[in-house]
């Protein structure tokens, strides 16, 4: 019996040996297939070529539309709205009628001094009678000459009443005037502040209404001095372009920059810059806030798509692609321009670059790339 348990534990020993050789050789097996597929994977990637063509050199900054001019209407004498001839937030012309304003007391006025002038200008007549009368009279010495003398004072009198009066009569023909008033330049009308019936001072500090110059108007905006000699010269060979993005518009208006201020505020260095937008389509409205593009220049560079740049903790980068591997290739960005990344240094154009794809990659991965395309494309 011993001798038959001694063979029992012999071969249990030697099955589990084999057992444990199979589990082995199985797991190096698998492990060697593992490894041999990682190196075999190949990444689909998406990739374009580096471009070396001309590119704007742009400045963009926060800016504000302002009108190039704006009027508030006010009433120049105390009295009554009659009518209101505009729509609320109409288009108005230079002299169009805006406002008529209650005359009567003026016009009542102006029939009240004309009547002074007529009697002055009757009594000035006599006078001048009774002058001639009393100068050939008294060359006869036949009245006093005292008399000749009061005659000549009624004269002058009667002539200064006459021109004082007449004077009075122009200014009421001038507040007259008043009572109707025109828009002073084209542009758009706010909403009427007064109505039909309101009465008006001129002591009043609200205006009736105001009006801004639509076309063209003003995008001012404020950039570092450092860049002040750049935006001189670009104005000096009129290259300084300006083109004013709306929120929620996709049009763009387009300008010329035409004004730098005179000075730079010394507590934040920056300069204010104004561009003159023609607005034809009033797209850029008074007060709106902008974000403006100021092309300076243009200038040859290496351009690739933006996507391809990615960021790291020691800097930018792209993966460029050679012989079916991507590497890592450190780059610096000089400048964005829309969907294009200008590249200062790391490429020297002709390169192809990975665009999509690049969370799978390192330095060294083989990758199954499709047509390379044109950078901006």
């Amino acid at each position: 019996m011993p001798m038959i348990k001694r063979k029992w534990l012999i071969g249990g020993a030697a099955v589990a040996l084999i057992g444990i050789v199979v589990l082995v050789r199985g797991f190096w097996t698998s492990d060697g297939a593992a490894a041999r597929s990682q190196a075999a994977r190949t990444v689909p990637v998406e990739v374009a070529k580096a471009e070396r063509k001309t590119m704007p050199v742009r400045l963009t900054a926060l800016g504000n539309v302002t009108p190039v001019a704006g009027v508030a209407i006010k009433t120049q004498v105390d009295t009554t709205i009659t009518e209101v001839h505009f729509r609320d937030g109409a288009s108005v012309q230079k002299g169009d009628l805006l406002f008529t304003l209650d005359c009567r007391q003026i016009e009542a006025d102006m029939k009240r001094v004309q009547a002074i002038i007529d009697g002055a200008q009757a009594t000035l007549e006599q006078a001048l009678r009774d002058v001639d009368r009393y100068t050939d009279l008294v060359g006869r010495n036949a009245t006093p000459i005292v008399t000749l003398n009061n005659a000549q004072t009624t004269v002058n009198v009667s002539r200064a009443t006459a021109e004082s009066n007449r004077a009075q009569l122009e200014n009421l023909k001038v507040q007259l005037g008043f009572c109707a008033i025109r828009a002073p330049i084209s542009g758009r009308i706010s909403m009427a502040n007064v109505k039909v019936g309101n009465f008006v001072r001129q002591a009043d500090t609200t205006p009736m209404a105001t009006i801004n110059q639509m076309v063209p108007v003003y995008v001012t905006f404020t950039v570092p001095q450092k860049i002040l000699p750049d935006i001189r010269k670009a104005i000096a060979a009129e290259t300084a372009t300006v083109e004013a993005i709306i929120p929620g518009e996709d049009k763009r208006a387009s300008g010329q920059v035409t004004m730098i201020e005179n000075t730079v505020d010394p507590a934040t260095g920056m300069a204010t810059v104004r561009a003159t937008m023609p607005n034809k389509d009033e797209l850029l409205w008074p007060g709106t806030l902008v974000t403006t593009d100021m092309t300076l220049r243009s200038e040859e560079g290496v351009v690739v798509p933006s996507q391809a740049v990615q960021v790291s903790q020691t800097g930018t980068f792209v993966f460029v692609v050679k012989d079916g591997v991507a590497q890592v290739q450190p780059v610096k960005v000089e400048r964005q321009i829309g969907t294009e990344s200008v590249i200062a240094s790391g490429l020297d154009g002709g390169e192809t670059v990975v665009t999509e794809g690049q969370l799978l990659l390192s330095s060294g991965t083989r990758v199954n790339i499709g047509a390379p395309k044109v950078a901006g494309s």
